[in-house]
Order: C-alpha cells, then sequence, then structure tokens
C-alpha cells in the first residue's frame, strides 16, 4: 500500500444506491415515534404560551452553538460567546480581532443559523444552497477559512478516531456527490415519511454524504432544528439537540456508522428519536425555568426600579445577559437617563454585576447573573 493511502480496510463505506431506506421495521419504531411526538407537542406547546420565545430563549440559542462546536473539538464557553457578542458587531467587518479561534467560530455558528433562519422566513426553501450558504459563514474567518467554505468537496474526505487516527467511515466520493444531494434535499421536501422520521433519515443522509471538507457536524445539527421548524413540528426554530447527543456521543457515531455498514435505519431512527424525546424534556424544562426567571425578575425589577419599562429592560436583558453599558443606555428602547438610573439600581441590587470597569473610551462590562447561572446549569 502507498504511504499516501490512507487504510480503509476496516471502515464502514458509504450506503450507495440505499437511500431512502426502503424497508423500515415500523412496528420498532411505533412507540418511540409516538413518545417523541408527545414530548415535541408538549414543548412546542410551551414556545406557543411565551411571552417572546426568540428573546427569552437567545441564551439558550447560544448555549447549542457551544455545545454543537464542543462535539467536534471546538472547545469555548457561553461566557466567552456572549462576550464576544458584546464587543462585536453586526457584520463581519466589526468582529472582533482578538478572540481566540475557538470562540469565533462558535459566535460564526450562530449567525450562520440565524442567517438559515431569516432565509426559511422568507419563504426559501431547504436546499442544498441553503446549506452552503451557511458553510459560508461558519467558516468565513479563522481556522476553517482555508476550507473552501460555502463550497462542497472535491476530494475524498474520510471520518477518523480522534486519539488513534484510524479511518472508521469513508463518506460519498466526490464525484457523485452532486446528485445524492439533490436527492436529500428532495427527499427533505418530499412526504415520504412522517417529519420526525424523514428528520431523523436526512440528518444521518447528510453526515454520510459529509459533503464538505469541514463543518459538517455543525450544518448536520443546524439541519435536524431547521427541519422540525419547516415541517411545523416546533412552532419556532428553537430547538437545542446537542447536549443529548453529546451525552451520547460515542453511541451516536457508532449508530451512523452502522447504517453504512449494515443497513440498520431502524435502529438509527430508534436511537434519534429516542434522543429527541429526551431532549425535548430536557429543553422543556429549561423553557419552564426560564419562563419562571423572567416572571420573577418581572415582579424584582417593578420593585427596585418603579419604572414603566420594566418589559423593555426584561426583554434586554434575556437578549444580552453579558453586555456593555453603553449598549444598554443606547438600544434597550428607553430613555436613556431612565436606562442610566435602572442600571445604577440593578447593579446595587445584584440583579446584575460588574465583569470589568469601563476604561478611557471603553464601557464597563455587565452580566445578568440569574440568566446566566440558569443556563449554564
Amino acid at each position: 500500500m502507498n504511504n499516501n493511502t490512507p487504510d480503509i480496510s476496516k471502515a464502514a463505506i458509504y450506503h450507495y444506491g440505499e437511500f431512502p431506506p426502503q424497508a423500515l421495521d415500523l412496528e420498532a419504531l411505533m412507540d418511540p415515534l409516538l413518545a417523541a411526538t408527545d414530548a415535541l407537542a408538549r414543548y412546542d406547546q410551551m414556545l406557543l404560551n411565551m411571552h417572546n420565545s426568540s428573546v427569552l430563549l437567545a441564551p439558550l440559542s447560544r448555549q447549542e452553538a457551544v455545545v454543537s462546536s464542543r462535539i467536534e473539538g471546538t472547545i469555548t464557553t457561553l461566557d466567552e460567546l456572549l462576550r464576544a457578542e458584546a464587543d462585536s458587531g453586526t457584520d463581519d467587518s466589526e468582529l472582533l480581532p482578538n478572540a481566540r479561534n475557538e470562540t469565533l467560530e462558535v459566535l460564526l455558528y450562530q449567525w450562520a443559523m440565524s442567517q438559515a433562519e431569516a432565509e426559511l422566513l422568507d419563504g426559501k426553501p431547504l436546499s442544498g444552497h441553503l446549506m452552503r450558504q451557511a458553510h459560508g459563514t461558519l467558516l468565513k474567518f479563522g481556522r476553517g477559512q482555508n476550507k473552501r467554505p460555502g463550497e462542497y468537496k472535491i476530494e475524498q474526505n474520510y471520518l477518523a478516531e480522534r486519539r488513534k487516527g484510524k479511518i472508521r467511515f469513508v463518506p460519498i466520493s466526490p464525484e457523485q456527490l452532486n446528485p445524492a444531494i439533490n436527492d436529500l434535499f428532495n427527499y427533505i421536501n418530499s412526504d415520504t415519511h412522517s417529519p420526525l422520521l424523514a428528520t431523523a433519515i436526512a440528518h444521518l443522509e447528510f453526515e454520510a454524504l459529509h459533503p464538505f471538507n469541514d463543518g459538517n457536524g455543525r450544518i448536520g445539527r443546524m439541519l435536524i432544528t431547521l427541519m422540525l421548524w419547516k415541517k411545523r413540528q416546533i412552532s419556532a426554530p428553537h430547538f437545542y439537540i446537542s447536549a443529548q447527543l453529546e451525552d451520547r456521543r460515542d453511541e451516536y457515531i457508532d449508530r451512523m456508522r452502522a447504517v453504512s455498514a449494515s443497513g440498520e435505519w431502524t435502529e438509527w431512527c430508534v436511537f434519534f428519536l429516542e434522543v429527541l424525546k429526551a431532549q425535548a424534556e430536557d429543553n422543556l424544562q429549561m423553557t419552564r425555568n426560564i419562563q419562571t426567571l423572567h416572571e420573577d425578575m418581572k415582579t424584582t425589577l417593578r420593585e427596585i426600579t418603579s419604572s414603566q419599562w420594566t418589559i423593555e429592560i426584561l426583554d434586554f436583558l434575556f437578549a444580552n445577559p453579558v453586555f456593555r453599558n453603553n449598549k444598554f443606555t443606547n438600544k434597550a428602547g428607553i430613555p436613556q437617563a431612565t436606562a442610566k438610573r435602572c442600571q445604577r439600581e440593578m447593579l446595587e441590587h445584584d440583579v446584575i454585576r460588574m465583569i470589568e470597569p469601563g476604561a478611557g473610551r471603553r464601557p464597563a462590562l455587565f452580566a445578568f447573573e440569574p440568566l446566566l447561572k440558569l443556563v449554564r446549569g
């Protein structure tokens, strides 16, 4: 064997000609499918009942970016991500130049997901183009910028064990990728299977195609939330699945590999539905906790500020749990004098804490600690 040729003798090979699966064991899938559907419906009902779920759950979307990236070996913390957001602008030219590469990558994940959500809201279909666009944002800066952001692979890639480096899976060849991607998105936009089964199957297929040089896992997990939303299983794109997948990471990888190695589509779907159910239950509990905190803080803020702007202040804090003082006074949507007074009162009553004092032209940095403590777990 040539020294430059990887040893794939013990690797699973992509399942050519076997997508979508033709013979699922529907009896084995019935109970996990009903359980996952019920758990997801209960979570979605909570979303529907929330005041402005996109604001209240903003920290959870950040935590999802952190955990999804961590599965791929990119390590940062929620606090680092939120601090980077506080110090960055709203476009590429204002990215924080001294952010760690790991933090920058997670920030870009968050932006890529927001961009994809906006495209779907604008009526665009879930498509290869939309995924390439998200990938282009995900790898636009940092360590991924030399890995063909927004473009499919042109050379074969491999999945190896992180420690030993042994090849465990060989994705589809680049020559056969484009028609396979078209088949995948035709399937996603069809009604071949029920929405939750379709999401399980599509996620597996995307990961097995491994269409990009880097970032496949993160884009593939974005696809789960986007599919659930597009197929109206959740009323808003707020579903955070990476924590359960990280907890069961080895089984996650083994189950995906077994589909190509021995056609275990049903077993994969059962696993995915179990993960979906467990994550929906976790998300529901966290959402209830956040809702409770919002109600408690509403009472607290009214008592300490005596302000008519309580809701505006709360919405700002939930959307920006780490913030520079000038952003609060200028962008919270309340009069500046009132904002300055309320900020002093919140600081005095430990609603917020100062992370970094102001220095020269650099405003002080604050954190809404009750929410951060809750989301960090």
